[in-house]
């Protein structure tokens, strides 16, 4: 089985995200790929003892979107977060902000208006110093209404603008106070306005074009294939490179990233993604395999213009049918639990929903019945990423099991989301997101998910519902909520509406698994969201 290019959530404009070529930026000159098949062993050099190179075997497609200001790309995130720096970045684990290009965090989260002052010395991969104006560059970027990119929506809800103070001093002004909006400023990553200005700029940023002043510059960008990196002599910051040079190599199939991480020729020392099944032969092997629990899950999200779909009552009966416990201990082998809210258990933010939907086929059959529904037939559209694929057979199972006829249909995640960009007609789709890519808190992840102008909403045709509009509204109102307690409540009875309506919800959370070789690296931590983070890892 093979997991896809992006296998976690889409982002606005997707189509853009999955073309083609690569190109590649670490210096002034800025020279395209070079065509035809490339090599995954292809690390520019060689070495050995600490001069060799690290090889990471990362789950998921690197010919995504490298735009930091519009990726939901899974290896591009990860890639990302070791080639730029915000004026904050957060921790990958515990997700607390530090500062990266500022030199400090501001004293008062609760302040409208937030000052930094660059890190003295910091310069981008081609040798031009970081400035002021770089960063209201890409500000200005994410918070044009005319221009539509992912990270707008994590920022014009709550920050007015950004203004330069001097050379090395910016000032964010808020609308509102917004203490969480600290943490958010990692997905802002400021990139270098002499490069991204150009004309046709943002489409090779799009394609791979990648200059940061992070600890790790990139060298080569082969799409379908692999990416490398290597250590930015001139990185003055605080998470300093531990590898000379380092080798992405992207492998969806399953079978062949274990493979690559595993046995006495194993190339690679660690991997993402890693499946359930092999948990034990790798562990056996001598490696590490860690888990991460979040927000990873499994979703089903409706058509609501397609009758019947378009009744609540019908929604919740698919939910009721599906057999979530069986699903975790088949098909995650033990590694994940049904979901109770939108939320994960681990969340801050969590509390269970007011619907909980247990395995219930009784209940299910009844609101059918009241519904009016008979002989109902469906067609799963899913994404074929692996672990959703083991899914499947037992959402299958469970409609079948209550008079629904089930049609599974896995594809890999760029058709799906292009028959979703192409407003393609569909009954059900099957998926998987994780918004833990872009933080933890509870106010982000359901912004990420709905939203008047939210891509997912626009999917399932259900931003225009009264109950729809009511929940945005509640939803702003949240945000807005200057007090901890009562916004964490206010988040969390609109869930209850969200869980109720069960247009977009999830079935199960899992855990994901990462694999290293603990003789050859420390440092690790296991992340709940896909890719790797190296920046505090070392060789042994």
């Amino acid at each position: 089985m093979r997991d896809d290019v992006i296998p976690d959530v889409p982002a606005p404009r997707r189509r853009s995200f999955l073309r083609g070529a690569g190109a590649l930026g670490a210096g002034a000159a800025l020279a395209a790929c070079s065509g035809g098949p490339q090599s995954t062993n292809d690390t520019g050099h060689g070495g050995g003892g600490k001069e060799r190179t690290l090889t990471a075997v990362i789950g998921y497609g690197n010919d995504g979107s490298w735009d930091p200001t519009q990726t939901a790309s899974a290896f591009a995130m990860a890639a990302n977060n070791h080639i730029y720096e915000g004026l904050l970045d957060t921790d990958p684990i515990t997700r607390v902000p530090y500062p990266a290009l500022a030199t400090g965090v501001p004293k008062d989260p609760g302040a409208t208006r937030w000052r930094f002052t660059l890190r003295p010395g910091a310069t981008f991969h081609d040798g031009r110093p970081v400035t002021a104006d770089d960063v209201v560059f890409v500000f200005d970027r994410i918070l044009d209404p005319d221009t539509q990119t992912l990270a707008k929506g994590f920022f014009a809800g709550w920050l007015d603008g950004v203004k330069k103070i001097d050379a090395r001093t910016v000032e964010l002004v808020l609308r509102f106070p917004f203490p969480d909006g600290l943490a958010r400023l990692t997905l802002a990553k400021v990139m270098p306005k002499h490069v991204f200005s150009r004309p046709g700029a943002w489409d090779e940023a799009v394609r791979g074009l990648a200059v940061g002043s992070g600890p790790y510059r990139q060298t080569a960008h082969h799409p379908k294939s692999n990416t490398t990196f290597e250590a930015f002599a001139a990185y003055n910051g605080p998470r300093k490179p531990a590898f000379k040079r380092m080798n992405w190599l992207t492998i969806v199939d399953a079978a062949s990233r274990v493979a690559k991480i595993s046995g006495t020729d194993a190339g690679a020392q660690i991997a993402d993604n890693v499946p359930y099944a092999n948990i034990p032969r790798l562990e056996q092997g001598g490696l590490k395999v860690a888990g991460g629990a979040g927000m990873n899950n499994l979703f089903l999200m409706f058509n609501t213009r397609h009758k019947p779909f378009d009744d609540v009552r019908v929604r919740q009966a698919l939910h009721y049918a599906v057999d979530s416990e069986k699903m975790v201990r088949v098909a995650l082998k033990g590694h994940g639990k049904p979901a109770t809210s939108f939320l994960d258990e681990g969340n801050p933010g969590y509390r269970p929903a007011g619907t909980v939907y247990g395995h219930d086929p009784a209940k299910a059959k009844a609101l059918l019945k009241a519904a009016g529904v008979q002989n109902l037939k469906v067609e799963i559209l899913a994404v074929n990423v692996s672990w959703i694929v083991d899914c499947l057979p037992t959402v299958k199972a469970s409609w079948d099991a209550i008079g629904v006829e089930t049609t599974l249909a896995p594809q890999e995640t760029t058709a799906v989301f292009t028959k979703m960009d192409q407003k393609r007609d569909y009954q059900v789709v099957a998926a998987a997101s994780n918004p833990n890519q872009f933080g933890l808190d509870a106010d982000l992840i359901m912004h990420y998910n709905y939203g008047p102008e939210n891509l997912w909403m626009r999917y399932t045709r259900w931003a225009d519902d009264p109950v729809a509009r009511r929940l945005f509204k509640d939803m702003e109102r949240a945000t807005r909520e200057p007090d901890p307690a009562k916004k964490k409540t206010m988040v969390q009875d609109y869930i209850d509406v969200i869980a109720e309506q069960a247009v977009l919800y999830p079935v199960v959370h899992n855990e994901l698994m990462t694999a290293w070789d603990p003789r050859r690296l420390t440092g690790i931590r296991a992340q709940p969201y896909p890719g790797v983070n190296l920046l505090r890892a070392r060789w042994t």
